[in-house]
């Protein structure tokens, strides 16, 4: 599923416009990312949670040469999902 699917789907089942739906899905994401540059959690009950987390600097392998190369340091998104979810796809 994409988000030209996702819009569709939310459209039908809110029984709203396309626009309406592309609006409403673009104002979530947006509270969504700006909630995590801050470093808050969200979390929707039932469906899940994101989080941001500290990924530290570290050493890897270059997967071609087998040479070792330096990570740096970085934040990464975490989605842990809800108990409702979890239920549903099991």
């Amino acid at each position: 599923m994409n988000k030209t699917d996702l819009i569709n789907g939310m459209a039908e089942n809110a029984g709203i416009t396309k626009a309406a739906a592309k609006k409403a899905l673009d104002s979530l994401l947006i509270d969504i990312e700006g909630a995590l540059q801050k470093g808050k959690r969200v979390s929707l009950v039932g469906f899940g949670s994101w989080s941001v987390s500290r990924r530290a600097a570290r050493e890897g392998r270059n997967p071609q040469t087998g040479k070792a190369i330096k990570i740096k340091a970085k934040n990464v998104v975490k989605f842990k999902a809800g108990s409702d979810l979890s239920s549903a796809v099991n």
